[in-house]
C-alpha cells in the first residue's frame, strides 16, 4: 500500500523526531566526506537536544515533518527575520535545511518539502529565497537549480577543524 506524503509543522513535541531525522540524514549526506570525530562533534553541537530544543522554541524559525504513514521521513527548516544565519533581510525567507533519509531521495520527498518552503515565503509575503549549499553537494546543488536559483555568493561554513566553503544561491518570487 502506497502511502503519500504528509507535511506538517513540528513543534516542541516532535523534538526527538526532529533530532532523529537530522542526525540520521545528516550523517548519511556527509559522513564519507569528513572525519569521524568533526561529524560526531558536529552532531553533539548542532543535533543535541539543548540546540534542537532552542531552534523549536524560536518563533522566527519554523520546521516541517515530512512524514510517509507515520514515518517521519524528512524535515524543512526555515528562518524569519534574525532567526537567519546570515542575510537577516526582512524582506527574505531562509531555507536552512531541507533533509531527507536516504531510503526517500528520488520519492519528490524534497520537492514537497521545497515547496511548502516557498507557500510559507509567500505566506509571509516574503520577495526572495535564499540558502547555502555545500559545493561539493552536486546533487543539491542541481534540485535548487532546477528550481530557480541562482548562485549569488559564497561563504565558509566551518566544520569541525574544516573550513568548507557553501554556494549562497536565492530565487525572487
Amino acid at each position: 500500500m502506497q502511502h503519500s506524503i504528509i507535511i506538517r509543522q513540528a513543534s516542541i513535541a516532535d523534538l526527538k523526531t526532529v533530532q532523529m531525522i537530522a542526525k540520521e540524514t545528516f550523517f548519511e549526506t556527509f559522513a564519507e566526506a569528513n572525519t569521524e570525530a568533526d561529524m560526531q562533534m558536529y552532531l553533539d553541537k548542532n543535533f543535541g537536544e539543548n540546540a534542537m530544543k532552542e531552534e523549536l522554541d524560536n518563533p522566527y524559525s519554523l520546521f516541517y515533518i515530512a512524514r510517509e504513514g507515520e514515518i517521519p521521513v524528512g524535515y524543512l527548516k526555515v528562518n524569519l527575520n534574525e532567526a537567519q544565519t546570515e542575510l537577516k533581510d526582512e524582506s527574505s525567507l531562509e531555507i536552512e535545511r531541507i533533509y531527507v533519509k536516504r531510503a526517500y531521495h528520488g520519492k519528490k520527498v524534497g520537492q514537497i518539502l521545497y515547496e511548502k518552503a516557498v507557500d510559507t515565503a509567500m505566506f509571509y509575503k516574503k520577495k526572495y529565497l535564499w540558502l547555502g549549499v555545500w559545493e561539493e553537494n552536486q546533487k543539491a546543488i542541481k534540485f535548487y537549480q532546477k528550481n530557480g536559483f541562482v548562485a549569488f555568493d559564497k561563504h565558509i561554513f566551518k566544520f569541525g577543524g574544516d573550513e568548507q566553503i557553501d554556494i549562497m544561491m536565492k530565487k525572487s518570487l
